[in-house]
């Protein structure tokens, strides 16, 4: 991959990155947000040390590890990728609460038009924020989007320092059992 500089990276704010995804997948993962290593590249979970691809692979949803770049190949495992909010930030912390809840109501028309089996969304504060659900932990929701179940997972972001790869991957090894 070509080393991208500073500017590469700024240039990519406020881009969008397209979803990957079909209907009636096993797994919808859902993110915040994409950082701007993903806009710049377009994709997903793109930055190094984000732990969501050796994850995906360590829980068994795929067979090897994928790069970032192998990110067309999920859907023929069942498995596609989307955001909470589309625009790239540097960090979620530029996100504002009013991005969250417009996010969250974007979100379930795409649920409930591709209508995947599970949604599961990295990241416990961002399915608070665009869910408005203050008491919302790790594991399977009460919430149903349709007929989709909700499944919240920890963020594979490298700064998530409290859950290790491993631990990770057992929470999302849950979900495929599941899924």
């Amino acid at each position: 991959m070509t080393r991208l500089t500073r500017d590469d990276l700024e240039a990519a704010r406020d881009r969008l990155v397209p979803d990957v995804v079909a209907d009636g997948l096993r797994v919808l993962f859902c993110g915040i947000n994409p950082g701007l290593m993903t806009a710049a590249t377009g994709h997903h979970f793109a930055r190094p040390g984000n732990r969501f691809w050796p994850v995906l692979h360590l829980s068994g949803f795929t067979p090897r590890l994928l790069a970032p770049s192998e990110q067309g190949e999920l859907p023929a495992y069942g498995l596609g990728i989307t955001n909470v909010v589309a625009r790239a930030t540097a960090r979620a912390d530029e996100l504002t609460a009013e991005e969250y809840r417009e996010g969250g109501r974007l979100l379930t028309e795409k649920v409930n038009r591709l209508r995947p089996h599970w949604l599961a969304v990295v990241g416990v504060t961002a399915y608070r924020a665009a869910f408005d659900d203050r008491k919302a932990a790790i594991g399977p929701q009460d919430r149903t989007i349709g007929a989709t179940r909700v499944w919240v997972l920890p963020n594979p972001s490298g700064l998530n320092a409290h859950w290790t790869a491993t631990t990770m991957a057992e929470e999302y090894g849950r979900l495929r059992a599941e899924a």
